[in-house]
């Protein structure tokens, strides 16, 4: 889970902006804060790992408050001044939000976080190479080795999975937890868009009101508790919207 604190000096924005992180299911709101000072307190005690901060505030602005952090977290702005942007990506904010914003462009800045997040995370032993883009599965009385990239998708099924791969007319059928799996594979490239599939998101044709389209004969539904983190993941990288 991603550590966020939400700082803005008006209660009802404040209010907002913790009800939109508490949707997003890999934040944790460790606190909602009404001023810098009370946001530094947090941060001198708790480890924080994003914060969502307003720029225009009382006493010490959300820009300067930033700027004074020896190693800050990642940052997003928040603001009703488009004149900030510029200065706020020069701190290396991970990205801006200009108010009045509804949930989706919350969610898209939320995946912004997250893919940052990840990036930074990533443990120096699991960076791609040829041994560690694989993984070893027990089917059929024997250990098969898998590579990650030529997973399409994945469908669940009781306490068995099946693995959709490239090369293969069958799927690879395995016993083994969904939420095992998607703990394994890269959060960058798979995503559970159904309680019963996992996709290689690499291997989107199409999408097509609520499905997903891997080929002409595959069909991925997306869930309805699934379809707004889908829908932001979409949005974060639409090209050519008016």
């Amino acid at each position: 889970m991603i550590r966020v604190l939400a700082i803005d000096d008006e209660p009802f924005a404040l209010q907002q902006i913790t009800a939109y992180i508490n949707k997003i299911p890999y934040f944790d709101l460790v606190k909602a804060c009404q001023s810098a000072a009370e946001a530094l307190e947090v941060m001198q005690t708790e480890m924080i790992d994003a914060i969502f901060v307003d720029i225009n505030m009382p006493d010490l602005n959300g820009m300067d408050f930033v700027k004074q952090l020896a190693s800050p977290p990642l940052v997003v702005f928040t603001t009703a001044y488009s004149e900030y942007a510029v200065e706020g990506f020069k701190v290396d904010a991970v990205d801006y939000l200009l108010k009045p914003f509804g949930l989706q462009d919350f969610q898209r800045a939320s995946l912004r976080v997250k893919e940052r997040y990840d990036l930074l995370h990533t443990p120096v032993m699991s960076q791609p190479t040829d041994e560690e883009d694989t993984l070893f599965f027990k089917t059929e009385h024997k250990v098969i080795r898998v590579n990650v990239a030529d997973i399409r998708y994945v469908e669940a099924m009781s306490e068995y999975l099946k693995l959709y791969l490239d090369g293969r007319s069958k799927p690879v059928v395995v016993l083994l937890s969904m939420k095992k799996l998607e703990d394994r594979l890269p959060s960058n490239t798979f995503m559970r868009i159904h309680r019963s599939f996992i996709v290689n998101l690499k291997k989107i044709q199409e999408v097509n009101k609520n499905r997903i389209i891997i080929d002409k004969e595959t069909y991925l539904p997306i869930g309805d508790s699934y379809r707004e983190l889908f829908n932001a993941y979409l949005e974060s990288r639409f090209i050519g919207k008016s």
